[in-house]
């Protein structure tokens, strides 16, 4: 008995090396809502938004810029190449939909997002995405629940399609 405690009390000194001392902190500075009701014009929360979501596979964001000098408020991703995975086919449009969603509902005051990829350009409206989804995306206050709420709402392929037409350049 003295030895599975010895061994027990090994190991879970061993987990807490391994995940740091203080795991909540992980946790804080991993999550994206700790942007929510941030503002286009602050570059820093913006660029901490964008910088954790998903690229697009060859692809990398390259700088954005932050469009507040008049109404509507907006923000442009530029992306550039890097090395492709073979592996792996982007859908642009799946990744539209996720990457716009989350901005528009972290950063209250921003009207519009642009994605600039190599070769293609997407513009996604505040208003678009509430006619899509029938509800409002800042209501949303943790990353789970908005992820399943966007997966749920992708399921039907001819509102994607009306949607996708109306804001693919």
């Amino acid at each position: 008995m003295k030895k599975m405690t010895m061994i027990f009390s090994f190991l879970i000194i061993v987990l807490l090396l391994l995940n740091g001392c203080n795991p909540a902190k992980v946790d804080e500075d991993e999550n994206i809502f700790k942007f929510k009701d941030s503002y286009v014009g602050d570059a820093g929360a913006v660029g901490n938004i964008t910088g954790r979501l998903p690229n697009p596979n060859g692809e990398q964001l390259n700088g954005l810029e932050l469009k507040t000098t008049d109404k509507p408020y907006g923000i442009i991703l530029n992306y550039i190449d890097v090395e492709k995975s073979k592996d792996k086919e982007t859908n642009y449009r799946e990744l539209v939909l996720y990457n716009a969603t989350f901005i528009l509902a972290l950063v209250q005051n921003a009207d519009w997002v642009t994605f600039n990829f190599v070769e293609q350009e997407f513009k996604v409206t505040r208003d678009a995405l509430q006619s899509l989804y029938g509800r409002d995306i800042k209501e949303f206050n943790n990353e789970i629940e908005l992820s399943k709420f966007i997966q749920e709402n992708s399921e039907d392929e001819n509102k994607l399609i009306q949607f996708f037409n109306a804001h693919e350049n």
